[in-house]
């Protein structure tokens, strides 16, 4: 019995912490290719304000990614992501669970 308690006390606290680590962020949805000429293929830009920098966050390419290209890829949308953030070569990556558009 104590082996489950514990099992499941561990799979709480691992599901906590990666809820924990989710960030969500609102800036200007750009493609990376077209809009902002720093990659070689489409791919998803988030640019944020961060105090008197703008950060540009490039999403991961996943399926939540994919299906939303579509909407940024010739026009530069603001938009909204939530996902797990981290840096790669100096770049920030997002992986994104969710993404969708903000209304004004």
């Amino acid at each position: 019995m104590y082996p489950l308690v514990i099992a499941g006390l561990t799979a709480a606290l691992t599901l906590k912490a990666r809820a924990d680590d989710e960030k969500t962020i609102t800036g200007e949805g750009k493609c990376a290719k077209c809009a902002l000429k720093e990659t070689k293929s489409c791919q998803n830009a988030i640019q944020v304000k961060e105090g008197d920098k703008t950060v540009t966050y490039y999403l991961v390419q996943n399926d939540v990614s994919k299906k939303f290209h579509e909407n940024i890829c010739q026009e530069t949308k603001k938009v909204k992501a939530t996902g797990t953030v981290k840096e790669v070569d100096g770049k920030k990556e997002l992986t994104p669970t969710k993404i969708e558009l903000v209304k004004e």
